[in-house]
């Protein structure tokens, strides 16, 4: 089937909720992506920061044959042998005492805004409840997380949203204070906005938080779903901050592309959920955590955390470099191998250059392109991605 006959029947069949590139992918080794016709492209996007280990990585494929093999799914009626040793290894590598499974970023987030209600509930009654998120973040596409999410074009026409959230902006600390009172259960924020621009949180900034959230009992939650596994140089972001939250949230890259999410709490937020309080059917199911831990053993044991912490290095220079020498670059931000670049023109025109070049990026916001690369990817990698943009910003005049 050619690309053109795939776009006809994904028009007659599919639900139109996405603006896909012209491009049909087939199948993926290491960096690179191959299409319909055989085209190879260098993947700087990663599933949207998901495939961590790149694609085909054997250790990754290896662990899903032989798990979907033995057993694929049962259900949380029973213990699963690599439930339980994902939950260990998280637990192990961060600042969490227990783990609830669930299947995407938005799931994870859903755990968290009602294990933090919970919380609350039951320590101090029902009249703290609310929720203080950023403006410019993003949590998910459910009601609770598209509410939660600080963008009105993601809450267009979906009114009434949910009571309960509240929204200041990010990285100013005089706001959020005044924003967060006795009705106050959470405040929840992304330590970089990834899908709002690749903002990085001030080193401060959160500091302050985590000092008026401890003096207030509030509860400090951090959506990690972009920024972990890995992603900013170290294990979870918060790491590089020397801030530690009550709640945490992953997915994207835990699974290395198979669905998978998780909602992490320290002991005493954590015992808020009780049997029958929440659950996931699918949540945790074998196969998704045997692609969890094969990630997780290959971030932390085979070097590939260590390597895509050097590489995040060496991207971030060459990004400065390419802004010194271009004038149609406007900043560039981020931490690791989550990095933005602010443009004088249309980011989707960029995307689109990049493609036709074979060189796969994506834009967060109309005017910020987003690199979310594999963690392995290389020093060859990122040089051929920035004489391509090179290529482009030359013929620009601002």
């Amino acid at each position: 089937m050619s690309t053109e006959a795939l776009k006809r029947d994904a028009a007659q069949y599919l639900m139109q909720t996405y603006t896909r590139q012209p491009l049909s992918i087939v199948r993926g080794s290491g960096t690179k992506v191959y299409d319909l016709e055989g085209r190879e492209y260098l993947d700087f996007v990663g599933g949207i920061a998901v495939n961590v280990l790149g694609h085909g990585h054997p250790d990754l494929v290896q662990a899903i044959q032989r798990q979907a093999a033995q057993l694929i799914h049962t259900s949380n009626l029973y213990y699963t042998e690599p439930q339980v040793k994902l939950a260990q290894m998280l637990v192990d590598h961060s600042f969490a005492d227990k783990v609830f499974f669930c299947n995407s970023g938005a799931e994870a987030n859903e755990a968290a805004i009602k294990l933090a209600r919970r919380y609350s509930h039951d320590k101090y009654g029902a009249g703290r409840y609310e929720i203080v998120t950023m403006k410019n973040s993003f949590h998910g596409r459910t009601f609770a997380t598209l509410t939660a999410t600080g963008q009105a074009k993601v809450q267009k026409d979906y009114e009434p949203l949910l009571q309960g959230f509240s929204y200041v902006a990010f990285n100013h600390f005089e706001e959020l204070e005044r924003a967060v009172t006795d009705k106050t259960a959470a405040v929840l924020l992304e330590p970089i906005q990834g899908e709002g621009g690749v903002h990085v949180a001030d080193r401060e900034y959160l500091k302050q938080v985590r000092d008026l959230c401890t003096k207030k009992d509030v509860l400090l939650m951090f959506d990690e779903i972009q920024t972990g596994m890995g992603r900013t140089g170290t294990l979870f972001a918060y790491e590089q901050f020397g801030v530690q939250p009550d709640i945490m949230t992953l997915a994207k890259g835990l699974g290395g592309g198979v669905p998978i999410g998780a909602c992490l709490a320290t002991d005493s937020v954590a015992k808020a959920f009780s049997p029958g309080s929440h659950a996931s059917t699918f949540g945790g199911n074998p196969l998704a955590c045997a692609a969890g831990l094969a990630v997780c053993r290959a971030l932390l044991e085979g070097h590939v955390l260590d390597h895509g912490r050097q590489m995040g290095e060496y991207f971030a220079k060459g990004l400065s470099d390419c802004k010194a020498r271009h004038r149609v670059v406007k900043e560039v931000r981020g931490l690791g191998l989550l990095q933005g670049m602010e443009v004088a023109m249309e980011a989707k025109t960029v995307v689109s250059e990049c493609l036709a070049r074979g060189v796969l990026i994506n834009g967060a916001g109309e005017h910020v392109l987003r690199f979310v690369p594999p963690l392995i990817i290389t020093q060859l990698d990122i040089d051929r991605l920035l004489d391509t943009l090179g290529e482009i910003f030359s013929t620009q005049a601002v």
